[in-house]
């Protein structure tokens, strides 16, 4: 059965009013992508003069809002109001619901052959039964596919809140390379490591213990410093990469075959290269690895908002 055929377990409304807002441990890496999709919504707070002054400064500055009015729309229409209009917020939503939600687990990730460090859909794209469709590109999909839904609510069988959230949230994982790993380790998941003098293991590493660290190091500990140093990047050195980031081939929507494919280079050329059970990661890794954190939570952020243009108008 193809993942685009599931059926929708609707999440009761009160779990997402009371879900936390939280992006300490362990989320401020999807925090960041949603931040940097829709970092528009700092214009909300602004009054209609003030906010034309500011979006002519952002305009001269390169510095638009990467949302179009329309898909801005959308995603403040769809969020609960518990999360104030803010994406990011909820952007580590479907991490906290796989445990009520067994069958999304395996959304998750992508597991490819060991050392091929190549990705193939027909060969890859599955759960641990084989069940075809259930990985990370065919859920970017069925959510994408649920959202186009959108302009005809009368007629949509989806709760289209869970689509947005889990759709965020894949765009995301789908950036970390270790979500695109190797078979017998899951990604990372079963090599242990030496996080400087805490014990970890590689996927943390990538998933948390890296972020964590650059944000201690040299943002005060405040994810709001490290997402505005990586704003910039996107500005101003990797700003002749920005279309190239946004467009996918064919008039689709979304692409996430691309997006897996950059995934497992990442993993072998990068985050396991030099890496063994037991090994220490200490500054040299940190600080020659780091870069590639910075550029995948901006591609995320990107190609997160140019989804969501696309899909909403």
């Amino acid at each position: 059965m193809e993942i685009s055929k599931f059926q929708i377990i609707l999440v009761s409304f009160s779990l997402l009013v009371l879900l936390p807002v939280i992006h300490g441990w362990g989320t401020d890496g999807h925090f960041t992508v949603c931040r940097i999709a829709q970092y528009e919504s700092n214009f909300a707070v602004l009054n209609v003069l003030t906010k034309n002054a500011v979006r002519f400064w952002f305009s001269d500055s390169h510095l638009q809002p990467r949302l179009s009015d329309a898909a801005s729309a959308a995603v403040k229409k769809l969020l609960p109001k518990s999360a104030g209009d803010d994406l990011a917020s909820l952007c580590s939503w479907a991490d906290h619901v796989k445990f009520r939600y067994h069958w999304s687990s395996a959304l998750h990730f992508i597991d490819t052959p060991d050392s091929l460090c190549t990705y193939q859909y027909d060969r890859d794209c599955k759960d641990d039964t084989g069940e075809k469709g259930r990985c990370l590109e065919g859920a970017i999909r069925n959510y994408t596919d649920q959202l186009l839904s959108y302009a005809k609510p009368s007629q949509t069988e989806y709760n289209l809140t869970e689509a947005l959230l889990f759709l965020s949230h894949f765009i995301g994982d789908v950036h970390q390379p270790l979500h695109v790993g190797f078979t017998s380790d899951k990604g990372g998941n079963t090599i242990d490591v030496h996080w400087y003098r805490r014990k970890s293991v590689l996927h943390h590493v990538w998933d948390t213990n890296m972020i964590e660290t650059a944000e201690e190091r040299f943002y005060n500990e405040d994810v709001e410093g490290m997402i505005d140093a990586i704003q910039q990047n996107i500005t101003s050195s990797w700003s002749d990469k920005v279309t190239e980031w946004e467009t996918c081939g064919r008039n689709e929507t979304t692409c996430p075959d691309i997006y897996a494919t950059e995934g497992i280079k990442a993993a072998c050329t990068i985050a396991y290269k030099g890496v063994t059970e037991d090994s220490t990661l200490d500054d040299d890794y940190f600080l020659s690895r780091l870069p590639e954190i910075y550029l995948r939570l901006a591609q995320g952020g990107v190609r997160l908002a140019a989804t969501l243009n696309r899909i909403f108008g």
